[in-house]
């Protein structure tokens, strides 16, 4: 690819992305929404298979949506999920969700630092690989945690909510 050819691939997606933020383009329709989970809804997929946060995680391989992470989010994960008696899962059977999840997602850069915006600094690293990884979503089940942060585009909500628009946009 030449010279010209690729500045003008990078315009040209540069102007996507921005119509996209501006809502001039839905998000969907150039690539499947870009998502970040927050920790506690990997918790709740791991407690339980009944609800929406367990078929959320079950739909990451049918590539409806992208996750992303980053590298301070998946030791938050780690952390967490290895905590005793947090899920009732082995060790060695976290470790295997956590090299899935980051097989199969995307890892981001974290290029600004956004803090603070929140006020609980577990919280503030979601948030920055929401805003670095331009993410459509933040999928949450504590949404009043990330209600002072304002960002363009960027739409917090549970997974229930998250799936729901997933399956209206298949209509």
């Amino acid at each position: 690819m030449s010279l010209i050819e690729c500045a003008v691939a990078s315009a040209a997606a540069e102007l996507s992305d921005s119509l996209r933020r501006s809502g001039t383009i839905c998000a969907t329709m150039n690539r499947p929404p870009r998502i970040v989970v927050d920790t506690n809804v990997l918790v709740a997929a791991l407690r339980s298979r009944q609800g929406a946060s367990f078929r959320l995680l079950s739909q990451l391989r049918a590539r409806r949506f992208e996750l992303c992470v980053t590298v301070p989010l998946v030791m938050e994960y780690a952390d967490v999920l290895g905590r005793p008696g947090m899920v009732p899962l082995s060790a060695g059977q976290v470790d295997s969700v956590l090299d899935m999840l980051c097989r199969e997602a995307r890892q981001q850069a974290i290029h600004y630092l956004w803090r603070p915006q929140l006020r609980d600094p577990k919280d503030e690293m979601v948030l920055e690989a929401a805003v670095n990884a331009r993410a459509d979503f933040l999928v949450t089940h504590n949404g009043r945690d990330f209600a002072s942060a304002r960002f363009r585009g960027l739409a917090v909500v549970t997974p229930a909510e998250f799936l729901a628009h997933l399956e209206k946009e298949l209509r």
